[in-house]
């Protein structure tokens, strides 16, 4: 029952829970958001103090909260003190273009709404981007990106690489396709996407008997090393593992060349994971510990450090656990918010929230494993119901089923676990991690408990992923 003086419509309790999902800025919002006399007179002044407001005071908050989103909140999203925000608001209009684009980039601010551009994107090129009938904004195709920022399309780079024609041009664009082909990973089809991550290491690697000014050289070494460990990713994801491991080290060796320390430390996470999915766990700590000492600033030794925990966890070792989630949370902390967060091979606080879900599920906090799921799980969906983090919602579900099967609710467990089996795209050495440990929570009840999910995961692993 609520008290008589909130104006919001939910209980204290529940209004906590909703305030706890705004921990991290909205991974997208619909187009209408924006269409409010408030954001239009503060897009129209060019100031970003009073967009800010405007986002504060939104009447989706009010309705939901009882009241505006406080500067506090609004400084952690952006890395800023409430004094700093308040500043911003109240003060003369922010002049600096890069720190307007990042404020822009975290709180998802629309292009067609600001007096200034956005890497990648223009005002004045409205094809780049489109809406869809209801309002959400589609991304650019990698060639609409590769036009804005380099003038010339997938097609044209090709040309130039097959030509060994290396200018600056030529160079950007391949940073440009990398970086899309990282992001991809997440939805994409895992056998397309390898197979042209394959394809074009094939071609950066031949350009390296080219010759390079030593700049040019070293991004195409890094741009060879990312390719490297995305497709090494896929292998693994695909249940081809002597083949992950071999593009592996290759992936170490380019960045070791390069002298990239976060290709070397992605290496490192890379063994990590093999290790803690192959049950390996005693080994994951080592792995882990080379890669954190080999880039200790950067987002990767965050992942390290949740492989860590993940390990120490299925080690039966709570206190190890806890150091090492709070290890990463503190790195993470520091480090500034990922201009895309949708790259693999970056860490945000939605990445950090599904590797601690799974250290609490395998640990008994089974509250602080549910709340993160059901989280993971909210924002693997966009405003249009279209799934965009697959894998995370497919280990998200099967935590809720572990969950399930502890409290004795052996249909829900057996209906969440064959859903997270039957999604589609899919990282076969992780889910049937995972599944394995809802398998064992069920077994618990008698062998031929929840038959229907052991049947399903049973034929999952028989199946043998197709070759190439």
């Amino acid at each position: 029952m609520l008290a008589a003086d909130n104006s919001a419509r939910l209980c204290s309790r529940c209004h906590r829970e909703q305030r706890d999902q705004l921990r991290t800025p909205p991974v997208q919002l619909r187009d209408e958001f924006f269409e409010t006399d408030e954001f239009r007179a503060a897009f129209a002044s060019q100031h970003i103090g009073k967009v800010f407001k405007a986002y504060r005071n939104h009447p989706r908050h009010l309705q939901l909260f009882g009241k505006a989103l406080n500067q506090e909140l609004l400084g952690r999203w952006l890395g800023l003190t409430q004094a700093q925000i308040s500043k911003l608001e109240n003060g003369k209009p922010e002049q600096n273009l890069e720190t307007l684009r990042n404020y822009a980039k975290i709180l998802h601010l629309p292009q067609h709404l600001l007096w200034f551009d956005l890497p990648g994107q223009s005002r004045l090129q409205s094809a780049l981007r489109s809406n869809t009938a209801n309002g959400t904004i589609i991304p650019a195709t990698t060639d609409d990106i590769l036009v804005a920022n380099t003038g010339m399309n997938t097609l044209e780079l090709l040309r130039r690489v097959r030509a060994s024609a290396i200018d600056s041009s030529t160079v950007d664009a391949l940073n440009i396709t990398v970086e899309q082909l990282c992001c991809d990973y997440s939805h994409a089809d895992a056998r397309e996407l390898m197979t042209v991550g394959k394809q074009w290491l094939g071609k950066v690697t031949d350009l390296l008997g080219n010759h390079l000014t030593l700049a040019q050289h070293r991004d195409i070494l890094n741009n060879a090393g990312m390719l490297a460990l995305l497709v090494g990713c896929l292998e693994y994801d695909l249940g081809d593992a002597s083949s992950a491991e071999a593009t592996r080290r290759m992936a170490m060796e380019l960045g070791k060349e390069s002298g990239d320390s976060g290709i070397v430390g992605w290496s490192h996470e890379m063994l990590a994971w093999f290790h803690l999915t192959a049950g390996n766990h005693r080994a994951v700590i080592p792995a882990a510990q080379a890669g954190i000492v080999a880039a200790p600033s950067h987002s990767v030794a965050v992942q390290l450090y949740g492989q860590q925990a993940k390990a120490y966890a299925r080690m039966g070792m709570p206190e190890k656990v806890h150091e090492a989630l709070e290890s990463g949370r503190e790195l993470l902390d520091k480090l500034p918010y990922p201009d895309r967060p949708e790259h693999h091979f970056v860490v945000d606080p939605d990445k950090w929230d599904f590797y601690a879900m799974d250290t609490y599920r395998i640990v008994g906090e089974d509250q602080l494993a549910q709340r993160n799921a059901d989280e993971v799980i909210r924002r693997s969906v966009n405003p249009e119901g279209v799934i965009v983090s697959p894998m995370r919602r497919a280990e998200a579900q099967l935590t809720l089923a572990v969950i399930a099967a502890r409290q004795g609710d052996i249909d829900e467990a057996t209906s969440l676990g064959i859903r997270a089996l039957q999604d589609g795209r899919q990282s076969r050495p992780s889910l049937l991690m995972v599944a394995g440990e809802l398998e064992h929570e069920l077994h618990t009840y008698g062998k031929d408990t929840g038959a229907d999910f052991c049947d399903l995961l049973s034929e999952v692993k028989r199946a043998k992923p197709p070759s190439d």
